[in-house]
């Protein structure tokens, strides 16, 4: 068994009176849902194959504020927000990464008015800057010539217009990509934002991730790439509604990347 990655906090760095490249911003859905921990772990470890030296805030972290925004509750947003900006300026962060969409928006584009100004990209992206910069390999492995279909995040794609960086890497992977029919700045929401992941949805004659996954699967791949940990777990709960998660995997693009060579 390999040996478990140390995973290093601000306080620890802090109290060394050092300063790590970047922060690695792990959201609510990555420190707690069983399945987007994983995507976690991915991505730690493709931190640490790339030598990027990297912390977390640990028990410092609360929710960016984003489902309460999205649900009209304004005031506790404020109030999250305020006490993550607190957090961040008084350990001087500068540049964050993160591997959930929604905190990606929010710390960009909702936290400068309150105070926070952070230089901060998406783990898609940020793999894709250690890929050029040759500090990190992506080879085919296992998804050599596989079929995947990639579903952009809203908050990725249409909120902050960033569609190359997650499929940049799946070439890389030497994958054959099928684009869904609705895809890139025409693409279908998994069903989860505006906080509708925390709630049943209201009445009507189809949920929203069925219609999505029926997209996917309409491009018959044997992966549905990912890069939001709401999309994964509705994604998922749509191949699982339609009985095809014996033929068909959800996966975070980091996940592939981190897999492909594991056999």
């Amino acid at each position: 068994m390999s040996e478990p990655i140390k995973v290093p906090t601000m306080a620890e760095y802090m109290a060394e009176g050092k300063k790590p490249e970047v922060l690695f911003w792990v959201g609510c859905s990555g420190s707690f849902d069983d399945r987007a921990k994983k995507i976690t772990k991915a991505f730690v470890k493709l931190l640490h194959n790339a030598k990027v030296d990297f912390a977390v805030l640990g028990t410092e972290e609360s929710c960016t504020g984003d489902p309460a925004k999205r649900a009209g509750n304004e005031f506790l947003f404020q109030m999250q927000a305020m006490t993550n900006i607190e957090v961040l300026n008084g350990y001087e962060i500068k540049k964050i990464v993160t591997a959930c969409p929604h905190c990606f928006n929010t710390i960009k584009n909702e936290y400068p008015e309150l105070g926070g100004n952070y230089d901060i990209v998406h783990h898609t992206q940020f793999l894709k800057s250690l890929l050029d910069e040759g500090r990190l390999k992506v080879e085919g492995g296992k998804f050599k010539g596989k079929k995947i279909t990639f579903h952009d995040p809203c908050y990725l794609g249409r909120a902050n217009g960033e569609y190359e960086a997650p499929r940049d890497l799946l070439r890389k992977l030497e994958v054959e990509l099928v684009e869904m029919r609705r895809c890139k700045s025409r693409g279908l929401c998994c069903g989860a934002g505006g906080a509708q992941m925390f709630k049943e949805p209201e009445e009507g004659q189809k949920d929203v991730n069925i219609e999505r996954t029926e997209e996917a699967l309409e491009t018959q791949p044997s992966v549905i790439a990912a890069a939001c940990p709401f999309c994964n777990t509705m994604m998922t709960d749509g191949v699982k509604g339609k009985e095809k998660e014996n033929d068909v995997a959800v996966m975070d693009v980091a996940e592939m990347i981190a897999n492909a060579e594991d056999l």
